[in-house]
């Protein structure tokens, strides 16, 4: 169990660290998870998020037979929808009660997962997203976030137009034609947190395509009070349902890479299907051990 000193939680609420996006502690997406929080206030969880300092952490209360009010917060401030920590949390509960269908009642809405065993007892869980959107982005706002970002318009890739996608969190996608530009990331974070609070974006969706079912990703996060998320699986699923609406997918399966430029590397599995607007996004999630013991 995690103790942080100044965080005055309930005795039930048990802080846990896990790892999303990956089989190794070290690598993926750091996220808290707090199993038993129907008692933890706003204020605290905010508090506890600052203080573990991963992107996210997540604060669940069970309502009925395997379902859960879940809740997200950065350490700046509350997010509807955090796929990470959503891929930990469920990871996390079936390591308690079995894997198995669960539901997330997040503040985006109902957001299903299921958990799976392999031969090897390794658990894999797949977040089913809420009914997602694409947009346009103006050209005003593109040359805001390309100038922050220190890019031109020459760096993007002409077959992935700029668009904001949503998929229980809003992002905005930019896909750019080679991976040295996608690897050389140094931003302005204050300006593109303005202009992200201003256009209510979670993260950038920078994108290099591998080649038609394979991306390597980055997400910048300033507004959560982070540089980098290392692994998005709600970007995931927003630029699944870009893809989708840009090329006209049916059944797909998208594997994005993320992390390697942090030294966190992640795989994250982005399924579509027809008929089923709904974006599915799979990976594994292993406990972080506590530094406390």
């Amino acid at each position: 169990m995690t103790v942080l000193p100044g965080t005055p939680l309930p005795p039930s609420a048990e802080i846990l660290r896990y790892a999303a996006f990956t089989t190794d502690p070290a690598g993926g997406n750091p996220a808290g998870v707090v199993p038993d929080a129907a008692e933890v206030d706003d204020g605290t969880a905010l508090a506890v998020a600052a203080a573990l300092g991963y992107s996210e952490t997540a604060f669940l209360a069970r309502t009925g037979e395997r379902t859960y009010a879940v809740r997200y917060f950065s350490p700046l401030a509350e997010v509807p929808f955090c796929g990470h920590a959503t891929i930990a949390s469920a990871v996390a509960l079936a390591e308690r009660v079995g894997p198995g269908e669960l539901l997330f009642e997040t503040k985006a809405g109902p957001v299903p997962v299921t958990v799976v065993a392999d031969a090897q007892g390794v658990l894999t869980a797949t977040l089913t997203s809420v009914e997602p959107s694409v947009e346009a982005v103006t050209d005003v706002d593109l040359a805001e976030a390309l100038a922050a970002l220190d890019w031109s318009c020459d760096d993007l890739d002409e077959t992935l137009p700029p668009q904001i996608s949503y998929a229980g969190a809003r992002h905005l996608v930019l896909a750019t034609a080679t991976r040295r530009r996608l690897a050389d990331l140094a931003y302005d974070f204050d300006r593109l947190a303005r202009l992200m609070t201003r256009l209510d974006l979670t993260t950038l969706q920078l994108v290099h395509r591998v080649s038609d079912r394979v991306f390597h990703v980055r997400d910048p996060f300033p507004v959560g009070g982070v540089v980098e998320d290392p692994a998005t699986g709600a970007a995931a699923a927003a630029f699944g349902a870009y893809l989708r609406e840009l090329e006209g997918l049916g059944r797909a399966v998208l594997t994005l890479h993320q992390g390697e430029d942090l030294g966190r590397p992640g795989v994250l599995t982005v399924e579509l299907r027809e008929g089923d607007g709904r974006v599915r996004v799979s990976g594994n999630a292993v406990r972080i051990p506590d530094p406390l013991g």
